[in-house]
């Protein structure tokens, strides 16, 4: 799955085109390399995003095209906040 699809469907990200704006301005990284829209996220990838001044790291539990939003939160792990 893509990764700025990926931030919309476990709602990290409120918007997919926000989340695309995030992965342009470089501002998410995965495994610690800078990351475009397009990469492609798999089980087990580290995603750190900056908000601001914020930085917030997290795994990724699971991949799955549809979530309802009560089962958003367990695609990934809150590593650091």
């Amino acid at each position: 799955m893509r990764l700025d699809k990926y931030l919309k469907v476990s709602r990290i990200i409120k918007r997919r085109t926000v989340a695309n704006e995030a992965c342009d301005a470089g501002r998410v990284e995965i495994n610690g390399k800078p990351a475009k829209a397009s990469h492609s996220v798999a089980t087990g990838d580290i995603i750190s995003i900056r908000f601001g001044d914020k930085t917030t790291e997290l795994e990724v539990l699971a991949v799955k095209e549809t979530v309802r939003k009560e089962e958003a939160a367990s695609l990934y792990l809150l590593r650091k906040p």
